[in-house]
């Protein structure tokens, strides 16, 4: 998470519960995301709400579950952008699917627990790099001296043993140069010393003649996992530089000092609490009446989605996790249907809908200069890598946006995406030349941008390729 996001664990100015209140929430959603107020407001509730739940009594916590949303917007408008932040601001374990990629239970896809799995996964993932960050002091400890036994076999002495042989010059002089070694070590001197260790190879690749979709995902079985743990491992001993063998000593190191046990645990308490599931493209599985072929499956997922959001219990290979307090956040444009065609229990467990506007010019505008990680920034930030200093004039930030608003008018509507596309044809030679450009300060106006573009634009066949 980026330093200067605040972390969601405060306590609040007021003395009350911990937590960002949803005034500062949406200040933080402001700082990535032009406009969109009715959309930081509906999902800053919701994330101050989980906060306060977790501050009642247990007994009542089980019986509040959290409000989940629909944003219904065109696409390009900021409704991923939105439930991802959202996840940063609470550290959340966070997942994003597309409702189109799953049938309903019978058909050949993904089954919709995988949902959850994949949640899991994440989550685990995330918790074992933090409990790896948080060891690696003792870890990094561990590995130097393992690479110092390497160079210097028997050199080193037990605490207990440097009090009885305090006497043994001999010993004494092989635990100083141990400690001269050491320092080199630590210098990088030794980097290209070769040493020869044991390193653990499991066994090869084995084909296994189970098709995907089998059913062992439904299981929540781990195919490759299982015959990893099935397959005998050896250990064999090989050559490497010292700076090769210091990373896969140090992930064996970090490796024994990681309770994974405690680390699912935790993982598991964290996807049930605050969880959050990002259903992207809802309005897809809207059936239609009379449909046939692929559309006969659609009422049917939204069925097998409905027990993942009402709350049930899904069976994964670290456990079994409840789903009762994860947060689902569903976005569609529904162009050809409403929210009001899902199927009635479905609509029952979305409570809370909002509408996203469209992009207007000043918005366009907006998008390229206000955000931290504006496209602006980070095409200064790449070139700069070169020695090339780009500076863009207030006129080609208006041009390049006036151009973006009348090509989603005239073509299809992609909202902020296009931006992607306008920068990336205007900046092309640019990005090509940097490496070798003499003239290491280039400034992009509105007179460079019509350079590049004006063509394209003016061409409405052309431009629906290009642009």
């Amino acid at each position: 998470m980026n330093q200067d996001v605040v972390q969601f664990e405060l306590v609040s100015s007021h003395g009350g519960i911990e937590g960002l209140t949803p005034r500062q929430i949406v200040t933080e959603l402001d700082k990535y995301i032009v406009g969109q107020d009715e959309a930081k407001r509906a999902v800053a509730i919701a994330l101050r709400n989980r906060a306060r739940r977790r501050a009642l009594p247990l007994a009542v916590q089980e019986e509040i579950y959290p409000k989940n949303i629909i944003m219904i917007g065109p696409t390009g408008v900021g409704k991923t952008e939105i439930a991802r932040r959202l996840a940063r601001l609470e550290d959340s374990p966070f997942v994003k699917v597309e409702a189109s990629k799953f049938t309903e239970v019978g058909y050949v896809g993904r089954d919709v627990d995988s949902i959850v799995r994949d949640l899991v996964e994440m989550a685990v993932t995330r918790e074992r790099t933090r409990r790896t960050e948080q060891s690696r002091l003792g870890a990094e400890e561990a590995t130097e001296e393992r690479l110092l036994d390497l160079l210097m076999p028997g050199a080193r002495m037990a605490p207990e043993e440097e009090a009885v042989d305090s006497a043994d010059a001999g010993k004494q002089r092989l635990q100083a140069s141990r400690e001269r070694l050491r320092e080199m070590l630590r210098a990088g001197k030794l980097d290209d010393r070769m040493v020869d260790f044991e390193v653990t190879e499991k066994a090869g690749n084995v084909l296994v003649g189970f098709p995907s979709g089998a059913g062992l995902e439904e299981l929540g079985i781990d195919l490759k996992e299982m015959m990893d743990k099935m397959l005998p491992t050896r250990r064999r001993r090989q050559a490497m530089k010292i700076s090769e063998a210091r990373s896969i000593i140090l992930e064996e190191e970090a490796g024994k000092l990681i309770d994974m046990e405690a680390a699912v645990k935790e993982a598991i308490h964290k996807v049930e609490q605050t969880g959050i599931v990002f259903l992207d493209e809802i309005d897809k599985i809207v059936g239609r009446e009379g449909g046939s072929g692929p559309d006969v499956s659609r009422s049917g997922v939204q069925r097998d989605i409905l027990p993942l959001i009402e709350g049930t219990t899904v069976f994964t290979k670290y456990g079994m996790v409840q789903t009762d307090h994860v947060l689902f956040i569903a976005a569609g444009a529904f162009h050809g249907s409403s929210p009001a065609d899902l199927i009635p229990e479905l609509q029952g467990r979305f409570p809370i809908r909002v509408e996203l506007d469209p992009l207007e010019k000043e918005d366009f505008e907006r998008i390229l200069r206000e955000p931290k990680n504006s496209l602006i920034q980070q095409y200064i930030a790449l070139v700069e890598t070169d020695g090339v200093t780009l500076e863009f004039k207030d006129d080609a930030v208006t041009t390049m946006a006036e151009m973006a608003f009348e090509i989603n008018e005239e073509t299809e509507n992609i909202g902020a995406r296009r931006l992607h596309t306008i920068m990336e044809k205007v900046l092309e030679d640019v990005l090509f030349d940097a490496p070798d450009i003499e003239k290491h300060h280039v400034v992009v106006n509105s007179d460079f941008v019509k350079k590049k573009l004006e063509d394209i634009v003016e061409d409405t066949d052309l431009s629906k390729y290009i642009l």
